[in-house]
């Protein structure tokens, strides 16, 4: 829901349209044994080298929770919501097809469970169905299939992937397996299926197992699916008495087996795909003809270069700050996975390695030890998204440092927002000053709810009423953020006004934005109108590189394509770190 100026009103899909090729064909891939086993990876790898040889690829996440969307979950549990330029919050596995193909996605690429039976229940009351009982195993896939080939005719892709989330075996996945089908039994030459399937060697054993990847398989084969191939992840490449086993037990011919071994660099992954013919086979099963481009030679050119001895010798030390990296005795990362990739494709392109040290924010203004291993070993500093009051002060105390310490700043998002509050709070002399989403109490919320967003917190509507997708924000003439898009600017990006996705609830408060530049604070970037804060940063004169941005440029980032923000951040870390 959007209801702010037009003048702000997020892109429409360009696409919207185009006619489906009559023969488009349709790539599904599953996942089994175990969760987290690299399905969007996989999808991404496999849809980049689809398009390096010259054919339309459009890309589908079908997840299978009864969520609308992704924006209300918890990251500790999901991990990242991305978020698409026309604004839908959906599965960080987007974010990896944005990133590996180069391409900017819609919602016409997103569906879930949710959003299905959303659909078919507002079929149902508009008298769609002509009187029929809706049933779930009917209509429900029909649904998905009418998605799917929306999907197709409104990007005009020769090929359209679809990763289903979840395991095979799972209750939930079903509807989606369902749909496939359904699809494969009447588009027989059109529609293959991709599992993913892990191959444990356990320690004791010390010989790779190829059981749980049957039993599997045997999952699918009740849905009344048979996987055309089969990717075999494991920490090694599967050997041919291996092959030989899941070929016989699984139905699959032997060549159809693709190792999937595991890789320090995810970015490796289409070129092992690659060296196993995977687009060869794909196009002969599919019928389709496919041509030589330069975007793999490209890619594999970079990875090279990637490997090479300099590279590793030149590490930038980035400290981050968040709140949603520990879990129990575990640490996660992908509640931040496209500010880790952003860093990396920034230190990539300038020949160097991040080397990032993670802090967790909750207690940190009170941990000298951390406070002073953070100034001493960072080049940089970093404090990402975050909701709620948990950990706030912690971030405050880093930014403090960060700034105090001319240590190279860059704050997404919340990390903005607590930059204005520290600013406020150390330099202004507003002891109190906070952010409304942190302390209601406070009588300086410095950060705070716009006006349209009170009437929806009122009556508890969360879900996708907050600031969402792509907006335009006006830079500031020579400003360190314009220095950054002239410097390291891309084609995604155009001055004077850049677009950037936003998602956030609360804004820049603008009663204390008079006060706030008599002292120093810049206003880097604003929506055109100026009525609205997008970035803030500290003139060079007194720190070498602070700068906070309201949106997520992080979301922008690709491997071949890095953010100039995240160009601008390591280039002047690394002046630090000299």
């Amino acid at each position: 829901m959007h209801t702010q100026n037009k003048q702000n009103s997020p892109k429409v899909d360009k696409n919207n349209g185009k006619k489906a090729n009559a023969s488009t064909k349709f790539i599904f891939i599953s996942g089994g044994v175990i969760s987290g086993v690299g399905k969007g990876i996989a999808a991404s790898s496999i849809g980049f080298l689809l398009k390096s040889h010259g054919i339309k690829v459009s890309m589908m996440k079908a997840d299978p929770y009864v969520n609308v969307d992704a924006g209300t979950m918890n990251p500790l549990e999901h991990g990242e919501t991305f978020v698409l330029e026309d604004g839908l919050e959906t599965d960080m596995d987007m974010g990896h097809y944005e990133r590996f193909l180069d391409e900017t996605f819609s919602k016409t690429n997103y569906m879930t469970t949710g959003s299905i039976y959303s659909q078919v229940l507002k079929n149902e009351r508009e008298m769609k169905y002509k009187g029929k009982c809706v049933q779930v195993y009917t209509h429900v896939p029909q649904q998905i299939i009418s998605q799917i080939e929306n999907c197709a005719e409104k990007t005009g892709a020769q090929v359209v992937t679809v990763e289903i989330g979840g395991t095979a075996g799972e209750y939930e996945s079903e509807l989606f397996l369902e749909a496939n089908r359904v699809m494969k039994l009447h588009r027989p030459n059109d529609v293959i299926h991709i599992h993913v399937a892990y191959l444990p060697i356990p320690s004791k054993l010390g010989e790779m197992k190829t059981k749980p990847t049957q039993i599997s398989v045997r999952f699918l084969n009740k849905q009344g699916i048979s996987p055309d191939f089969i990717l075999a992840r494991s920490v090694k490449k599967p050997d041919d008495i291996r092959r030989e086993k899941i070929s016989y037990f699984c139905n699959i011919p032997k060549e159809h087996i693709i190792a999937a071994p595991d890789v320090n660099n995810v970015y490796k992954i289409p070129i092992n795909f690659q060296d196993e013919k995977i687009v060869d086979k794909i196009c002969n099963k599919l019928n389709l003809k496919y041509k030589e481009t330069s975007l793999y030679p490209a890619w594999k050119k970079k990875i090279k270069m990637l490997s090479s001895a300099t590279n590793r010798s030149k590490k930038v030390r980035i400290g981050i700050i968040g709140k949603y990296y520990k879990s129990g005795d575990f640490d996660l990362k992908d509640a931040y996975v496209s500010v880790i990739e952003a860093i990396k494709h920034a230190c990539w392109a300038q020949n160097k390695e991040a080397d990032i040290k993670w802090y967790v924010s909750d207690g940190f203004e009170d941990d000298k030890k951390a406070q002073k291993e953070l100034i001493n070993n960072s080049d940089g500093i970093i404090v990402p998204q975050g909701w709620g009051s948990r950990g706030a002060e912690g971030k405050i105390k880093a930014i403090q440092l960060a700034r105090e310490n001319t240590i190279p700043y860059l704050g997404l998002c919340f990390g903005m927002q607590m930059a204005v509050i520290e600013y406020a709070r150390n330099v202004l002399g507003i002891k109190d000053a906070n952010s409304e989403e942190v302390d209601t109490d406070s009588k300086n919320h410095v950060i705070h709810l716009m006006e349209y967003q009170k009437s929806l917190m009122a009556i508890n509507l969360f879900g996708g009423t907050i600031r969402l997708g792509a907006y335009p924000c006006a830079v500031k003439p020579k400003s360190q953020l314009e220095n950054c898009y002239k410097k390291f600017g891309n084609y995604l990006f155009t001055l004077p006004n850049v677009s950037e996705r936003h998602r956030h609830r609360y804004e820049f408060n603008n009663f204390y934005r008079q006060q706030l530049e008599d002292k120093g604070l810049l206003i880097a970037g604003t929506s055109p109108d100026g009525s609205l804060v997008e970035a803030i940063e500290l003139p060079k004169s007194v720190h070498p590189f602070f700068i906070g941005t309201q949106y997520h440029p992080e979301l922008k980032s690709r491997f071949l394509v890095p953010h100039p923000i995240f160009m601008g951040f390591i280039d002047a870390c690394w002046e630090n770190r000299k």
